[in-house]
């Protein structure tokens, strides 16, 4: 019943299913217009699998009866108006969570640590929240982030935010792993534990106010494909272990405060983008124009090292014409006036020669 442009409130599903409710597998009622709080008789629905009421004007806190759906794989609820606090109770009553999906609502208040117990979830999307206080260090627990699942399984269709755009993923959502906690207002830095996350595709964590360093084993997460940082308060130098990256093709650091040389090599030749690394005044080296301390003309342009030894190698080559010149000169000079000087017999013939020259000249002209 997706799109099919319902409106109004969901009724107790008791009034529309009688007695038939707890046989539902899965509900999809998103991309509609439906308004109101989501009725307490979901609970009910205790063998439900996906839950999916995304893109409606549904609002108010999430009835707490949902911890009866235990059997829940998907739940997604983006695209409302949805409030209180992050379901914490979700990380016991809902053990085989893949996908949760609260993404553009107004849930407020810090994430609960409870959803790091969510072992099977592998996209955890919580963007666009008013969300605050520090990101739980057990979110490197999420073991199905640092995995890969090789048998298919189908996990309905979803819309997921990777690589600067929005794509739809059906038959290979189970291969996606996500972790979205952008704009919002979460602070405290960022955890070291997020590098156990292994096979981590997409990492946004861009428009909070997160502060410290960007954790220098980073290169860690061997997987990742999109690198979104933009918009905190890091400081302090780009790590080197970034270049371990080999999968990475979607990078943006701007609006922060990091500083020192931005680092080279592997994948991060081809991210050569100015505003990569844009509004980070302390940050030095290409791409960008500012050059670092020590650095020359050359060194902030491409083949400048490789000039520079095709310039060192000509000179040398130079110099050494110069050299044998020299050399050829004094050794030609004295091989003849020497003679000269030491063969008295040659030397009168010599001159008697240049005599004649002359003589042979003064007739011809």
């Amino acid at each position: 019943m997706s799109q099919t442009i319902l409106s109004g409130e969901i009724p107790e599903l008791s009034e529309l299913w009688d007695g038939v409710p707890n046989l539902l597998l899965s509900v999809d009622l998103s991309n509609n217009n439906l308004s109101g709080e989501l009725p307490t008789s979901v609970g009910s629905l205790t063998v439900i699998t996906f839950l999916l009421l995304s893109n409606n004007h549904l609002s108010r806190e999430l009835p707490s009866a949902m911890q009866n759906c235990t059997y829940l794989r998907n739940l997604v609820l983006g695209g409302n108006q949805f409030s209180g606090n992050i379901l914490g109770w979700s990380g016991q009553t809902m053990p085989s969570l893949w996908v949760l999906r609260l993404r553009s609502n107004l849930f407020n208040r810090s994430i609960p640590s409870q959803l790091c117990s969510l072992s099977s979830l592998h996209i955890l999307d919580l963007a666009q929240n008013n969300l605050s206080g520090s990101i739980p260090s057990c979110l490197g627990n999420l073991s199905a982030m640092a995995s890969e699942i090789k048998l298919f399984r189908y996990e309905s269709e979803l819309k997921v935010l990777t690589k600067g755009r929005e794509d739809s993923y059906r038959y290979i959502l189970y291969v996606v792993n996500s972790l979205d906690l952008s704009n919002s207002a979460l602070s405290g830095g960022v955890p070291e534990g997020l590098t156990n996350l292994s096979h981590l595709r997409t990492l946004n964590w861009s428009i909070n106010h997160l502060t410290g360093k960007i954790p220098g084993k980073i290169g860690s997460l061997q997987r990742l494909e999109t690198l979104e940082l933009s918009r905190n308060q890091l400081s302090g130098p780009i790590p080197t272990d970034m270049a371990s990256l080999t999968f990475l093709n979607h990078l943006i650091l701007s609006h922060n405060n990091l500083s020192g040389r931005i680092p080279t090599g592997n994948q991060l030749q081809t991210l050569d983008d100015p505003s990569i690394h844009r509004d980070n005044p302390s940050l030095c080296g290409l791409p960008i124009t500012a050059k670092c301390p020590g650095d020359d003309e050359t060194l902030n342009r491409p083949g400048g090292d490789d000039q520079d030894k095709d310039e060192d190698g000509a000179e040398m080559e130079i110099n050494w014409f110069y050299m044998s010149m020299g050399t050829g000169f004094v050794v030609g000079f004295w091989g003849v006036y020497g003679t000269l000087v030491i063969k008295e017999l040659w030397r009168h013939a010599y001159f008697r020669l240049v005599y004649d020259i002359k003589e042979w000249l003064l007739l011809v002209i």
